[in-house]
């Protein structure tokens, strides 16, 4: 199981408070929760939540539970829930015995429900959505008394009862938690507790027409499972006063406790699963695994490792404030990963021929090439070397501006692994554009080193034009073209045109042998890996990160 040790994982407040209840004796092991809702696809904002809540578990030698909080069966499906079990197991997690589901609870939900009734402390209401929240009041004015609060015991057990039977269309009742319509939470003026929604649930089919809310379902599942630390998101702060009143005023088996710390908001990103789901179903995106995607299910078909991520969650950290993570931190972490464990290959993503006119024709020799300069347990590889190749376009200028060293009209550079060669012609195609270079190269070169010491100024990749691959190379850019995605008021207007590139390029024959989902660095590219997209004939590539070199370098000697 995956996570970080107690020596690796950061300080924060949260384990603060745990150390206090363990030595206190208020807890004696610790139980924490992950309960997403089954209503889309995980992303990286839940990855922080997931990679906190049985991180410290592990930590702390407890446990943690994986809970489907399935109480609006309208917007959940079974696609999900297999989803959000995959991307939990793939970042390293297992949740062991202890897998849940707000169903599985609610006979006992509606049991305390009733509780609440006999007490005085639940009523129906009969008024509609609107006028209900017209009646709520606002932030500066207290809210009014429903004309149904005061309706006896009885008349209220015998409404929620037929509510349970059926008798009711959808929105016609609720029932709402009588707590204080004047306090200022608003979360405490009488909060809707259940719902009729006349809808088949995954899990348990026709048996429920009634559902209860988020806040009633979630503290008391807590209790029922017997989690001590209970782990929000800022959002629910405001909730915690409710979440309080509903254990102390129920019988449940257990005193959860509920803390919230900072969701994580990263830059050139948008987090709602909402609008996801909107990018989703307008075909905005090719899926909830589209690389461009933030989700989980993007990310490791992007190649994004799992153990990048559960590093970037633990350089976040859990903290009470809110706070904008600059999407670089993220592709510094899985840069740090791969380099390490990528192997190279050399692979033209804009392919140029290059002609070596004085190298034997037919020829060809094999050459060594390192395979991870980082792991030198990785060993090296043979690659064949012919009179014709391709390079990139972009390390060609037929008019060099200052500070490009790559090739040029007359000037010498060094293949990687290989010679160094010399531009002697350019050969053009119909419409203008160098479609060949004509080059010849130094035979005491091999290997790339200058036999009398001087100086070269640029290494090039290349592939070779015998036994090179055609494949499609796919370059994925942020999707949104601004910062703040939405700040102007329409997410869609800050989609960005140019988030996918595609391109047909060439690579080395060893990448035929790559599996899906393989990790490898293009020399001087980045980071790519193989799409499930793939087929024997057909390889597909996709960029999971760029280098990290300067604007200067990228531009210059390459």
């Amino acid at each position: 199981m995956a996570g970080e040790t107690a020596t690796a994982a950061g300080r924060d407040f949260i384990r603060d408070i745990i150390d206090a209840d363990l030595a206190s004796g208020r807890t004696r092991q610790v139980v924490t929760r992950f309960p997403p809702e089954p209503n889309g696809y995980l992303h990286i904002g839940h990855a922080k939540a997931i990679a906190l809540n049985f991180g410290i578990a592990q930590e702390y030698g407890g446990r943690c539970h994986l809970r489907f909080d399935d109480t609006n069966p309208a917007k959940e499906e079974q696609e999900y829930i297999d989803a959000i079990k995959r991307d939990v197991r793939w970042l390293g997690y297992d949740w062991g015995p202890h897998l849940y589901h707000a169903s599985d609870y609610f006979e006992q939900l509606y049991e305390w429900a009733e509780h609440l009734i006999r007490a005085g402390k639940a009523y129906v209401d009969d008024l509609s959505p609107a006028e209900m929240r017209a009646m709520r009041g606002t932030l500066t004015e207290p809210g009014r008394n429903s004309p149904y609060r005061e309706r006896s015991v009885e008349e209220n057990l015998d409404l929620f009862r037929r509510m349970r039977a059926g008798e009711f269309p959808n929105g016609a009742r609720v029932l709402r938690a009588k707590i204080d319509i004047a306090s200022g939470n608003l979360n405490l003026r009488d909060p809707v507790l259940y719902r009729i929604l006349h809808t088949a649930h995954p899990r348990t089919g026709d048996k429920w027409c009634i559902y209860p809310s988020y806040d009633f379902a979630h503290g008391q599942s807590d209790a029922i499972e017997g989690v001590t630390h209970s782990l929000c998101t800022l959002e629910f702060e405001d909730h915690r006063p409710l979440y309080d009143w509903l254990i102390d005023n129920l019988p449940v088996p257990s005193r959860p406790r509920q803390y919230e710390f900072a969701r994580l908001n990263i830059n050139y990103t948008v987090l709602s699963k909402r609008f996801l789901t909107e990018l989703v179903r307008g075909n905005h995106v090719s899926g909830w695994d589209d690389p461009r995607m933030p989700t989980l299910a993007g990310l490791r078909r992007r190649g994004v490792p799992p153990a990048a991520i559960r590093d970037f969650a633990r350089r976040v950290g859990a903290a009470r404030a809110n706070s904008l993570v600059d999407v670089a931190m993220f592709e510094h972490a899985v840069r740090e990963h791969l380099n390490k464990s990528a192997m190279r290959r050399m692979a033209v993503l804009r392919p140029l021929k290059l002609t070596i006119t004085n190298y034997p024709s037919g020829q060809i020799e094999e050459l060594d090439a390192v395979n991870n300069p980082e792991d030198p347990a990785a060993g090296a590889r043979r690659i064949k070397f012919g009179s014709e190749l391709y390079i990139e376009q972009e390390d060609f200028s037929e008019d060099p501006p200052p500070k490009f060293f790559r090739l040029a009209p007359g000037r010498e550079v060094r293949l990687r692994f290989a010679y160094l060669v010399t531009c002697r012609d350019v050969v053009k195609n119909g419409a203008g554009e160098v479609s060949e270079l004509i080059c010849t190269y130094d035979p005491a070169s091999r290997g790339g080193n200058a036999p009398d010491g001087r100086k070269v100024r640029a290494t090039l990749h290349w592939v070779a034009a015998a036994d090179s691959l055609p494949a499609e190379i796919r370059l994925y850019n942020p999707l949104f073209t601004r910062p703040d995605p939405g700040a102007g008021g329409d997410f869609f207007a800050d989609l960005n045109p140019h988030s996918l590139e595609t391109l047909t390029g060439r690579v080395e024959p060893a990448l035929a042998m790559a599996a899906i989902g393989d990790a490898v660095q293009f020399e001087r590219q980045g980071y790519f890996c193989l799409d499930p997209d793939s087929r024997p004939d057909r390889l597909v590539f996709n960029r999971t990160v760029g280098l990290r070199v300067s604007w200067a370098k990228a531009r210059g000697a390459g």
